[in-house]
């Protein structure tokens, strides 16, 4: 059996925790009789090659592992803010449980993954909002271009919300909630203009000081319509209306990052 899963960005400015996109960058896992553990591509001699696999654990919350063998060719790089846990829970679920409806999946995979925006749209594709429990696919496409500006710096998630705050002002949250209202709106109506609009956070990403989003914010190329922080970063998701423009002047800036175009992934892991 060989299964994929695709790359996500989470949050997408005021979506925090509940919005996230699946991006046509994907992590495959072949899983045939045998024994043992590999990983090719990224993470190789970084990920595990045991039974403490994340995607060998989340295989074995609906099988047993034992007398099977998993190959991993993995293409999302590692605690950039693209989901790569997710995918890997992801396929761990879809290679032992073929078939089985996504929100099953996603109950499983909650036992590893506590924040189930990446792994929802991890599992069926497109744009998504997950919600106890719940996931809606109210997307296929986007009316703007996605680019990835991808550092070679890490961000690991469970240290980067350390720095969120307990509670925030009450402008701040009737400013977010206002904001992650019009970004549902955009994606479900496919507006380039309410998205555009509706790029903006003061729930998590003031507390995630990022200078790179910082500078593509305050002199936005030429092409682009916005930029989110994807997921806790490093990664930076710049929204466009002329990709092409866009990645040429972004490659001319950052020279160091990877410049990554992206499609939406319009089905999940399979």
């Amino acid at each position: 059996m060989i299964v994929r899963a695709p790359a996500t960005s989470a949050n997408l400015g005021p979506g925090f925790d509940c919005a996230a996109v699946a991006l046509e960058l994907w992590n495959e896992l072949e899983v045939t009789d045998g024994a043992g553990v590999s990983v090719e591509g990224e993470g190789a001699g970084e990920l595990a090659e045991d039974d403490t696999n994340l995607a060998v654990r989340a295989y074995a919350l609906v099988a047993p592992p034992a007398g099977k063998r998993f190959r991993f060719l993995n293409r999302i790089p590692l605690e950039r803010g693209l989901g790569s846990s997710a995918a890997a829970i992801a396929l761990g679920l879809a290679a032992a449980a073929p078939g089985r409806p996504a929100v099953e999946l996603l109950a499983l995979g909650a036992t590893l993954e506590s924040h189930s925006d990446n792994l929802g749209a991890a599992l069926v594709g497109g744009a998504c909002i997950t919600w106890q429990g719940r996931i809606a696919k109210v997307a296929q496409t986007l009316p703007l271009q996605l680019i990835a500006v991808i550092p070679e710096a890490r961000t690991v998630t469970a240290t980067a919300r350390t720095a969120l705050p307990a509670t925030i002002s009450h402008a701040d949250a009737a400013f977010t909630a206002a904001h992650a209202a019009l970004l549902g709106a955009g994606l479900a109506a496919g507006s380039a203009e309410w998205l555009a609009a509706a790029l903006s956070d003061r729930l998590h990403e003031p507390y995630r000081p990022s200078q790179l989003l910082a500078e593509i914010r305050d002199d936005l190329p030429a092409g682009a319509a916005g930029a989110t922080l994807s997921g806790s970063g490093p990664t930076v998701l710049v929204w466009a209306r002329d990709s092409t423009v866009c990645v040429r002047s972004l490659a001319e800036r950052y020279p160091t990052h990877r410049i990554l175009p992206l499609s939406v992934a319009q089905r999940g892991a399979l």
